[in-house]
């Protein structure tokens, strides 16, 4: 079987830009466990590699405790991470920027959280919520324009302009989360990270939201991180989804046809967790456990032993499912299961350059 030397991610077919605007490279994040002089680690994430281009939403989906949210925070420079390079742009921000982010890195990455009441400050009406993020950051200067930008970024994201002399807590949470996406969108942002922005919301409001994220990106270019446990909403708002499973990226392609062709086992048992009205009958308890175990205890893999394709904990092999080049599944010790052929995948080694 011949290796197929490809870029490490995959990009949109009709992206505009060729070139991502950030880049993860072997980002890993260890934790400590245990008590002061216990040496235990926990492996949050193990060697990540991600581009994320100008202009598309990535859906990052897995269970809880995958590495999903450490993700976002080690890009939003919340946490520094064990090893590995951040890029913005081609530059390595954990280099250029040692010790801690600047004020202009933090106007190009902004997060929204999970919680919206959390995340605002319950003292202050969302007028001065807004105005201290666009004050800060130096946008607008002077009364009258701060205004216009305040009254603008509330059509954005579509609001009554009366709500800035509102406090957090007399609105719903459709709307704090709106707001809490309209003070991300002050600093004139190129990438947001989404950590699971519907997930606290009532069913009826989640859809204005994932609405809003994908005008802002068509009418403003905007890559978004999307994190969520919703694959429905993946499928609806991403234009590629990233599966994850214990601090690695099993596998990734565009939304429709990795939900369509799902062929990692992992991917294949969250995707039966999904009620689906068609499905003849229950997902087979059997066949779950199968799948589970397949993930959890990988005990052989077919490329051992070949010398054209080594197989390691240390060194996962990917694999093109079909003949779309943007659908890959990684194998880690075993190769994945799947209806299709699977050819190998090498990263260029020019990727990193």
């Amino acid at each position: 079987m011949n290796a197929v030397p490809i870029a490490t991610d995959a990009r949109r077919t009709a992206g505009p830009s060729s070139d991502p605007v950030v880049s993860l490279r072997g980002l890993s994040m260890d934790f400590r466990a245990g008590g002061l002089l216990s040496r235990q680690v926990v492996h949050a994430l193990r060697s990540v590699e991600l581009d994320i281009f100008r202009g598309e939403i990535v859906a990052l989906v897995g269970e809880s405790g995958s590495g999903k949210s450490t993700i976002a925070r080690c890009v939003a420079r919340l946490q520094r991470p064990t090893a590995g390079s951040i890029l913005l742009d081609g530059v390595d921000v954990l280099r250029s920027e040692r010790r801690r982010a600047s004020r202009s890195y933090r106007s190009k990455v902004q997060m929204v959280f999970q919680d919206p009441f959390g995340s605002l400050n319950p003292v202050h009406r969302v007028e001065y919520i807004l105005e201290r993020a666009v004050r800060v950051h130096g946008r607008p200067r002077g009364q009258r324009e701060i205004r216009a930008r305040l009254e603008e970024l509330m059509q954005t994201v579509n609001l009554p302009i009366e709500l800035l002399h509102s406090y957090p807590h007399e609105l719903s949470g459709g709307q704090r989360q709106r707001i809490a996406i309209a003070r991300a969108l002050a600093l004139e942002p190129t990438v947001i990270l989404a950590d699971e922005p519907t997930s606290m919301l009532d069913v009826s409001v989640r859809i204005g939201v994932l609405n809003l994220m994908r005008r802002l990106r068509d009418e403003q270019g905007i890559s978004i991180l999307y994190i969520t446990h919703d694959l429905a909403s993946a499928r609806y708002v991403a234009d590629r989804t990233i599966v994850m499973f214990a601090g690695e990226l099993v596998e990734g392609g565009e939304s429709l046809d990795l939900m369509a062709n799902p062929a990692h086992p992992y991917t294949q048992l969250l995707l039966s967790a999904v009620p689906d009205p068609t499905r003849i009958g229950t997902f087979d308890p059997e066949e779950r456990t199968r799948l589970r175990a397949a993930v959890l205890d990988a005990a052989d893999c077919p490329f051992d032993g070949d010398p054209d394709q080594e197989c390691s904990r240390t060194d996962p092999v990917r694999h093109v499912v079909g003949d779309d080049t943007h659908h890959w599944v990684r194998c880690h010790l075993y190769r994945p299961e799947a209806d299709v052929a699977t050819r190998a995948l090498t990263v260029d080694a020019d990727a990193d350059d």
